[in-house]
């Protein structure tokens, strides 16, 4: 649910602004709006106020760049330094963690040119002796891939130099390399030969470059030997740096970021010689915290509330607020998605709903709902502990509150995975159908099914059913593997779903259309609603295009129906034909998103297929060989499905989280236009050793 806001503006002496400002960050409810016109200066801050914003910003600059040097993350907190001590302290802890950082940086830069060139280097000095420090003869090295010859060079070097150089190689693992000894004079011959061959110098960086080559093998054998070592007494110094001074530099890092939100909020403002005049936007719910501010101030500061236009006025902050339940799908299912625009529709219940309703419908299985039961457990246990995750894959750290959130959710897919695994059958694929815990009840499937005209046993393989899921404890009542009689059921059923959703997300255009007055998409709306759902209706009377005759069945409700919803679209079209002229186009499109949802079908017998063939392999091993097969078929059927699940997961996820990114959510306008995120004015240091901006 979208939080209605209030749009509020306040005035206040110029002398009282810092205060105010002040009390507004302890507040933290204020969404500020930039004033950009009107009778008082608005825009940067001049004077004195320019030359103090420029010395906090220098400072909090210094205390960040040190913190980013540190790599630390935030420590316990540490009570904050009086204000006049902030430069000293930042000062302190910035000298040595500078300096230390330059000596890691050209250690781990020496370290990196070791293990690039050392082993090269190391054999072209032992090639050229001591010839390196000679004064007449220049060396040009350079390196062969294995698919270079040096029968090339050597004739490109014998056309320019004839007799006057020596051209030596050796082999240093999957390349070579070489050397070309000549006169100082023909250097430039013997590099045009070197580029003639199609093969470059070698060339080292940083300080090795002008080193002769015994020296520079020197340096990376003191490199080699010491260099790990020296590093790791860099990164203890690092670590003493860190929990002498990270705690109070977080400390001033935070107040100095507050002082710089003070002159920010003033260059958004409207300012005079003897007053200021801010604007914002405040949630409804919070508008007692923001008057509980200001209040304290009496007659010193006046403002005005008055609710948000949400027709006319533009970027208004949007905040969410939903149900325990909802959101943690709001944090991050949602959060791949764009806010709603204010004042219209927020879907976050609806995925909450149908995302893991849908993939529970893909997934379908009792083992693989236990896996993933097993990672949301597991990322709760994380979350209650306080601990974060790296994620090597994402390259992203996760904090406590996200494991939280993505655990709760995690365990939403599994129980809808598990849930439809029952009604499948499926656990692994059919393993517990091997094992007679699952089988087909011909006689409950036809009662449950057989009004939509198919047949299970009988004359259509009674005896093959018999034998093969004759008996066992549960019945399966949705056999989407049994693709010859329940194909077309279980297909019909994933559609079902994207008739729902489709013409829920026009419906919802009509209503915004309305509430906003905006005949253009309110008409917009009712076309394609009604076009939708006759070419539905003209999908199941002419059953899927089978029997257009009865299309004529005049008799038949659902013709009138669907004759009604076509001329529901004929009437829309003609009001909007004008700006939307190719309406009838996008009406085959929105056919086309319904049929969109087979992908549920599909998708899901996909996997279904690939985990009863991984289960079918590991039992027939076990049919055929034994005691023995039990073990390998266990071994190659576990590797079998976490390969399949490591290759279709993503895309499981994926699907339904498309299937309301696009089909359902585009007719709705969410994809058209965003809203900012409610952004509030807080502060990050404790209130009561905050610093006030000269």
């Amino acid at each position: 649910m979208i939080i209605p806001m209030q749009q509020v503006v306040i005035a206040m002496r110029t002398r009282e602004s810092e205060r105010v400002i002040t009390a507004l960050q302890d507040a933290g409810v204020l969404h500020l709006k930039p004033i950009t016109e009107g009778p008082l200066n608005t825009g940067s801050l001049a004077g004195q106020d320019a030359a103090s914003r420029r010395e906090d910003e220098r400072l909090l600059a210094r205390a960040e760049s040190t913190i980013a040097e540190l790599g630390a993350y935030r420590p316990a907190p540490a009570g904050l330094p009086a204000e006049s001590e902030w430069a000293a302290v930042v000062e302190a802890a910035a000298a040595p963690v500078t300096a230390l950082a330059r000596e890691r940086q050209d250690l781990q830069a020496d370290l990196d040119v070791e293990r690039s060139y050392g082993d090269a280097i190391r054999a072209l000095a032992r090639m050229v002796g001591g010839l390196d420090r000679s004064r007449r003869v220049a060396l040009v090295p350079f390196v062969l891939a294995p698919t270079d010859d040096a029968a090339t060079l050597d004739a490109a070097l014998r056309e320019t130099l004839v007799e006057r150089y020596t051209l030596a190689t050796e082999t240093v693992g999957n390349n070579r390399v070489g050397v070309i000894a000549t006169l100082r004079g023909d250097r430039d011959a013997a590099r045009a030969a070197l580029s003639k061959a199609r093969l470059g110098e070698l060339r080292l960086p940083g300080r090795f470059d002008s080193l002769p080559l015994g020296d520079a093998a020197r340096e990376m054998d003191q490199i080699r030997q010491t260099g790990d070592r020296r590093l790791q007494a860099l990164n203890g110094q690092r670590d003493q740096l860190t929990t002498q001074h990270a705690p109070v530099l977080y400390a001033v890092r935070d107040a100095l970021k507050d002082r710089v939100a003070i002159h920010d909020v003033r260059a958004v403002s409207a300012r005079g010689k003897y007053s200021m005049v801010m604007q914002g936007y405040v949630p409804q719910d919070r508008v007692p915290a923001l008057q509980g501010a200001l209040g304290a101030f009496g007659d010193a500061v006046s403002f005005e509330l008055h609710a948000v236009d949400e027709h006319h006025d533009h970027a208004v902050p949007v905040t969410l607020k939903n149900s325990s339940y909802v959101e943690p799908f709001q944090k991050t299912v949602m959060g791949m998605m764009s806010l709603p625009k204010y004042g219209t529709f927020d879907p976050t219940w609806v995925v909450a709903w149908f995302f893991p309703f849908f993939f529970g419908i893909i997934m379908a299985d009792i083992g693989y709902g236990l896996l993933f039961l097993a990672l949301g457990m597991w990322l709760l246990g994380k979350a209650r502990r306080g601990e974060g995750w790296n994620v090597p894959l994402l390259g992203s750290y996760l904090s406590p509150d996200t494991l939280r959130n993505l655990g709760f959710v995690t365990n939403v897919m599994a129980a809808w995975t598990i849930v439809w695994g029952f009604l499948t059958g499926e656990f692994f694929g059919t393993l517990l159908e091997h094992m007679h815990v699952f089988y087909m009840n011909n006689e409950l499937l036809n009662s449950l099914w057989g009004w939509t005209g198919v047949h299970f046993g009988g004359a259509h393989g009674a005896a093959e059913d018999a034998a093969h899921h004759g008996s066992g404890l549960i019945p399966i009542v949705f056999p989407r593997l049994d693709t010859e009689n329940f194909a077309n059921i279980a297909l019909v059923f994933a559609l079902l779903f994207g008739i729902l959703q489709v013409l829920w997300g026009w419906a919802i255009r009509i209503q915004q259309g309305r509430k906003h007055g905006d005949s253009l998409h309110f008409w917009e709306g009712i076309a394609m609603f009604g076009g939708i759902a006759a070419l539905i209706l003209l999908a199941f009377i002419s059953k899927a295009a089978q029997d257009f005759g009865a299309l004529a069945n005049f008799s038949d409700p659902r013709v009138w129906l669907m004759i009604l919803g076509f001329l529901t679209f004929i009437v829309g079209y003609l009001r909007v034909i004008g700006k939307l002229p190719l309406l009838p186009v996008e009406l085959m499109s929105q056919g086309g998103s319904v049929v969109s949802y087979a992908r549920i079908f599909a998708v899901g017998l996909v996997s279904a297929i690939l985990a009863k063939l991984c289960t079918d392999l590991g039992w027939a091993m076990y049919e055929q060989i034994g005691v023995l097969g039990i073990i390998l078929g266990v071994v190659i059927g576990a590797l079998l499905h976490v390969f399949v699940l490591a290759l279709t997961l993503i895309g499981h996820v994926l699907q339904p989280i498309r299937l309301h990114m696009v089909e359902f959510l585009n007719p709705t306008g969410f994809n058209n236009e965003s809203s900012p995120a409610y952004n509030p004015l807080r502060r990050l240091s404790p209130a009561q050793s905050a610093g006030q901006v000269k």
